[in-house]
């Protein structure tokens, strides 16, 4: 004690310290034992940063989240107490990604335990990201873009391929729609029948990736898939379920696998493709850049301006939607299609 004195250490305090420790210490164990984690460890602050964004997030992104972090990051990081858990460490978590290349994951999964080391030291538990200086291990990835197809004359065969794809009716049904509405696959897989509005031709689906709901018009010839549909799927909650009957929607590999079956493998022709494919041809057209890029749901995070915006060039939408699958006919039956520039 003496010895602690000279040294301006406060003997009780110490005797505290150790005690609360030791407490700490057998309240992990038997937290442990139950299978919760452990007090101020980075799996309890993890859980701690989740919960307080969950009202900022998507469900399907919390889960994304969540699933990441557990699967990934806490079998190396998640018993470690906050506060000593060091650099070596976060690049022991992501190593794994880097090898494989999987550095699109890597760095999503870095800039999430750095938001938990974030939220740390803003409520006192530790006083430095440890996590900073490992941003520069991780290689950049480089951007690849989607395969499309945009000559016309290969679109009408690739139409022509999907005409006769022989999958099952579900999938044939979400194949065909699919350059019709030339949406983000997910939002074409999770398609549900109560966003559609059958009278009014369209469809209101919420894009969680801009955060805004969207219209969408329906040509006639997307109303006559749907009416196709109906009387095998609308009974339930989506369109296009999956066929294991579980109540999920369609895979997300299923198109991806039906262009493959096709002989369009990803560096010719993807999902999302269909997309580009759109874009780029009635760019061509000549419609409105900005009536096309509304339709491709590319709208701001502003709440007041994707307000405005979900309806906005609406009128010029609905011709432009008809005239699309229209166009697409033409190209799918042999048509040598002109692209004029459009009359305003």
């Amino acid at each position: 004690m003496r010895e602690q004195l000279a040294n301006d250490i406060d003997p009780s305090k110490l005797k505290k310290q150790i005690k609360e420790l030791a407490n700490l210490a057998d309240d992990n164990a038997k937290r442990k034992e139950d299978g919760l984690t452990i007090l101020n460890s980075f799996a309890d602050l993890t859980r701690q940063w989740l919960a307080s964004i969950a009202h900022l997030t998507s469900v399907t992104t919390q889960i994304k989240k969540t699933s990441r972090l557990e699967r990934l990051a806490f079998p190396v990081l998640g018993d470690l107490p906050i506060k000593e858990i060091k650099s070596s460490d976060v690049l022991a978590a992501l190593r794994p990604l880097i090898e494989k290349m999987q550095l699109e994951t890597a760095h999503r999964l870095h800039a999430e335990i750095s938001s938990v080391f974030s939220y740390a030291i803003v409520h006192d538990f530790t006083d430095y990201d440890p996590s900073q200086p490992v941003a520069k291990q991780i290689p950049a990835q480089k951007v690849r873009h989607r395969a499309a197809i945009i000559d016309p004359t290969l679109v009408g065969q690739l139409l022509r391929d999907i005409g006769n794809y022989r999958g099952t009716f579900v999938v044939q049904s979400a194949f065909r729609i699919s350059p019709l509405l030339f949406q983000r696959p997910g939002e074409i897989r999770q398609l549900l029948w109560s966003d559609i509005d059958l009278q009014a031709k369209e469809w209101r689906p919420y894009i969680s990736k801009t955060d805004f709901h969207h219209i969408v018009p329906l040509s006639t010839q997307a109303i006559e898939i749907l009416e196709g549909i109906r009387p095998l799927t609308g009974g339930g909650q989506y369109v296009f379920p999956s066929s294991r009957g579980d109540g999920r929607p369609m895979s997300d590999n299923t198109i991806r696998t039906a262009l493959k079956s096709l002989g369009y493998d990803s560096d010719t022709m993807t999902a999302h493709g269909f997309r580009t494919t759109a874009s780029t041809l009635l760019n061509e057209q000549g419609w409105s850049p900005d009536a096309i890029e509304r339709q491709l749901a590319h709208s701001p995070r502003d709440q007041v301006r994707a307000a405005y915006n979900r309806a906005q060039y609406l009128d010029e939408r609905r011709r432009m939607m008809q005239s699309w699958s229209d166009y697409l006919d033409g190209l799918k039956n042999g048509a040598q299609v002109l692209a004029f520039k459009k009359l305003y």
